[in-house]
């Protein structure tokens, strides 16, 4: 959906609405959407900025990095971001926490759907974890340990690192 900035009517505008996003379109490769993303956005022009709040909600299925079973991921999600336009963009090499909130517009045009999947992008954990305290499957037999300890015989640490080990007990 692609909002005109200049067509902006000078009370805003507010959408609710159902997104549907392809399986490439978002970073979690295995996620598979169990309600569809409903998004409610203000969007707004003050002079030169526009102004964007919103609220995402939907539910997810990601799969646990650790023990391999999916596991229901809510997403409820606020945002605020300003939109500057093109010719305000300045290159720096560091961004200031308040530039975070900040984006640029091009070709006076906003579209709504890449804002919405950025924000939904952002949601997701960097390490999908179905709890905390996920133990993980056994490296031998593949056992899910959340489930109970398996019988097999692991080495608790490698061999290469039994030199970095009395070396660090000397420095002590």
């Amino acid at each position: 959906m692609i909002v005109d900035i200049d067509r902006l009517p000078r009370e805003g505008l507010k959408i609710s609405k159902n997104f549907e996003f392809i399986h490439d379109e978002i970073v979690e490769e295995d996620a598979v959407f169990l309600l569809p993303l409903h998004a409610d956005l203000t969007v707004r022009k003050m002079g030169e900025e526009v102004y964007v709040k919103g609220k995402i909600k939907t539910l997810l299925s990601f799969v646990c990095s650790r023990c391999l079973i999916p596991f229901e991921f809510p997403v409820d999600s606020h945002f605020d971001l300003v939109y500057l336009p093109e010719e305000l963009e300045v290159s720096r090499e560091e961004l200031d926490s308040d530039d975070l909130n900040i984006s640029f517009y091009y070709s006076r045009k906003i579209d709504l759907k890449d804002v919405v999947l950025e924000q939904l992008n952002l949601t997701f954990p960097v390490k999908p974890l179905c709890s905390q305290a996920c133990q993980g499957i056994c490296p031998v037999c593949g056992k899910n340990i959340n489930n109970g300890d398996c019988s097999c015989v692991t080495k608790d640490s490698d061999s290469r690192l039994e030199k970095l080990k009395i070396f660090l007990k000397d420095k002590r």
